[in-house]
């Protein structure tokens, strides 16, 4: 289905995959909203994009009622949530700080179930929708140092798949999207010395052509689960 003229909030969109999945949708000609925690940063990707912006924390209760309340006041209807706010904390066990656990379990897992509920609430009224979670290869096999980040992917296919089960009688498609590792700021967001760019790994412009591709089928129909990988890394 086209996404012209569909409205579409996407989270942790000032950059990378968001950002970029932002931009391939406004040249399809959809209405987008994009959400971040950093104002300024948010401002300023929004006004080089020309789409409209919505500060906030995903992971506050209070921040999140907002966004929507904005939505529905400005917008009058959603057709898509792109949960994509997330960040990764990585450490071995036996170093695994309290804090910076149940931190990064709020933006990627709570996070995601607070702007998940609000947008549930909207599609069943409308009777149709869309809730794409941006998760990760590492939601399907653990790994060394990636006690935390692992473990809020694999929380975040489970709720995919509740709210799959849930919300399927409503016309409401939910898609788990599991990127390997993208060429972004992801590794120096996560406290881990920056990587040398390697341009036969992923692209963010090849993840949001996959969510893209995702949204324009026809609505009968729904990827479950999508997993994207570089084709030869090198």
């Amino acid at each position: 289905m086209s996404s012209k003229d569909k409205v579409i909030l996407i989270t942790g969109a000032s950059a990378g995959i968001g950002l970029e999945t932002a931009k391939q949708l406004k040249d399809k000609g959809a209405t987008v909203i994009i959400n971040a925690r950093n104002p300024e940063k948010l401002e300023k990707a929004g006004a080089a994009l020309g789409v409209d912006t919505i500060a906030g924390d995903v992971s506050k209760e209070a921040d999140v009622l907002r966004i929507f309340e904005y939505i529905q006041k400005k917008h009058g209807r959603l057709d898509s949530l792109i949960n994509n706010a997330g960040y990764g904390y990585f450490d071995m066990l036996e170093n695994m700080d309290v804090d910076k656990f149940n931190q990064v379990f709020a933006t990627n897992v709570t996070g995601a179930m607070l702007m998940a509920r609000e947008a549930a609430k909207m599609f069943k009224a409308q009777n149709s929708g869309d809730i794409i979670n941006i998760s990760s290869t590492a939601g399907l096999k653990g790994f060394p140092g990636g006690t935390a980040y692992s473990a809020t992917k694999f929380a975040l296919k489970a709720m995919t798949q509740c709210w799959q089960g849930e919300l399927r009688k409503h016309n409401v498609r939910v898609i788990l999207v599991n990127p390997s590792e993208v060429q972004t700021d992801f590794v120096i967001n996560s406290g881990r010395e920056a990587r040398i760019y390697n341009p036969t790994k992923l692209h963010s412009e090849d993840i949001a052509h996959a969510i893209c591709a995702t949204l324009e089928m026809h609505h009968r129909g729904f990827i479950t689960e999508l997993t994207v990988f570089a084709t030869n890394p090198q």
